[in-house]
């Protein structure tokens, strides 16, 4: 076998031993080299380890050399083959060449003329190698198009992974990323349903990986990263790991194992392709979310607008609907508030609106929704939250107002109440239009009875 993986391996065929130690003399500088006396001790060290070139001897006991060129056509694709002939005419020579020889040499050999064929040949390989690189450098390049369309944080990871497991040649591998606004996500591709289960269990609950704890492209067998894998129940093979960096909060890193067959040589570098087109992705898609957040934000609570308030509850509505679950719409409404802006000017009364803001996002979960509705209404939409729930939600907003102390001009303090009503999917409403009426139905009720209420929308019918 050869010592250095890096030059290339020959295997010189010839019973004379003479001429096996002359050519092994002759090419050890350029090459690794190793001679055989017969065919079928070169078929035996072909298949122990691949060769480059195979030189062999027209007529040798045994399968000649043009049996052994038809053995290694067939079975060794990749090598090229040179026959080396002692007779008179060129005949088999021409012969081999019709069945695939890369050339032919007349003994008594010219090691000149050797070292020349073979440096050709080397060369010749090389090129071919390099644009079947290039070639395949080009159609990652094609694949990678589809990142160009994603404008969503999640959906860079998702493509990221799917290429990355093409050009690895894998089915299995999970993407985690972190987002600024979502918190961590995964995505997970050829998985059972126990075994994606067990992945999320761990990855996603018990011990979950940073996405960011990896920097470079790289194959890992040790680290915590590799360990939490193992214990999601990963074998103890080696695992691509490739990082997809962002400007700012947003990273990803997707992780391949190695299965039961190694990573090819090329695999890091048709990854970093990939990486490298989803990092331009992922910046794109945090520059598009940073623009869409501000066509959804009002000017004077920087929380959502009205815009962005409709998206929220059809989407809501429609995933309450798909998993069977309620959902929640509160209709806030401050009390008497002209009178504020009358006597203080809108400019303190601009900034109740932005201290109510956060006494309302004290009362609420990451996953609720609180918009701006218009004026100094305020609509928050509870997904997962039934009526009686949304009720206690309402009534701890109401207290927390009437006990908030709001900034007025020169060091004052005012105080200030609210009027809530809401509404809940399915039982009041089944799509955004419906809710919204009831909820704001109920707010009104709340007023008409006395102000700092709570009003239900089942109360609209009593």
């Amino acid at each position: 076998m050869s010592e250095d993986p890096e030059r290339p391996r020959v295997v010189w065929v010839d019973d004379d031993r003479l001429q096996r130690e002359m050519a092994s003399d002759a090419l050890s500088d350029l090459v690794a080299v190793e001679t055989c006396a017969e065919s079928a001790e070169a078929l035996a060290a072909l298949a122990r380890e691949p060769a480059a070139v195979v030189f062999s001897d027209l007529t040798m006991p045994g399968p000649s050399g043009l049996d052994l060129l038809k053995q290694v056509r067939r079975r060794h694709s990749g090598t090229d083959f040179v026959l080396v002939t002692a007779n008179a005419t060129v005949g088999s020579a021409v012969d081999a060449l019709r069945m695939g020889a890369a050339d032919y040499l007349i003994k008594p050999i010219q090691w000149d003329e050797l070292r020349l064929v073979l440096e050709r040949i080397l060369v010749r390989r090389s090129l071919v190698e390099e644009n079947v690189r290039l070639r395949d450098s080009l159609a990652v390049v094609e694949a990678c198009r589809v990142l160009a369309s994603c404008l969503e944080v999640g959906d860079v990871h998702a493509v990221a992974l799917d290429l990355v497991l093409r050009v690895a040649g894998r089915e299995r591998g999970v993407a985690v990323f972190r987002r600024a606004s979502l918190g961590d996500g995964l995505e997970l591709r050829g998985y059972r349903e126990d075994e994606a289960s067990r992945l999320r269990r761990v990855l996603g609950q018990q011990k979950p990986i940073d996405p960011a704890s990896i920097d470079r492209i790289q194959q890992i067998r040790l680290g915590a990263v590799w360990d939490t894998l193992r214990e999601a129940g990963h074998g103890d093979g080696n695992v691509l790991a490739v990082p997809i960096p962002g400007d700012e909060a947003e990273c990803g890193l997707i992780l391949v194992p190695e299965g039961d067959a190694p990573f090819d040589a090329t695999v890091e570098e048709r990854s970093g392709v990939v990486a490298a087109h989803a990092t331009v992705a992922l910046r794109n898609a945090e520059r598009y979310e940073r623009a869409k957040d501000r066509a959804f934000i009002d000017d004077v609570t920087e929380v959502y607008n009205a815009r962005y308030l409709m998206e929220a509850i059809d989407r809501e509505v429609r995933r309450a609907d798909r998993y069977g679950t309620e959902l929640s719409l509160l209709f806030l409404d401050l009390d008497r508030f002209k009178l504020v802006n009358d006597r203080y000017g809108h400019l303190v009364g601009s900034q109740a609106l932005r201290q109510l803001s956060q006494v309302l996002l004290e009362c609420i979960r990451q996953v609720d929704t609180l918009a701006r509705y218009g004026g100094d209404e305020f609509t928050i939409v509870l997904p997962d939250t039934g009526h009686e729930a949304a009720r206690n939600v309402a009534e701890r907003i109401r207290q927390l107002v009437e006990a908030t102390g709001f900034e007025a001009r020169r060091g004052d303090v005012m105080s200030l109440t609210c009027s809530l009503g809401f509404a809940t999917f399915p039982l009041h409403g089944t799509d955004r239009t419906s809710l919204l009426d009831a909820a704001d139905k109920a707010m009104y009720r709340a007023k008409s009875e006395g102000r700092n209420l709570v009003c239900s929308a089942s109360e609209l019918t009593r």
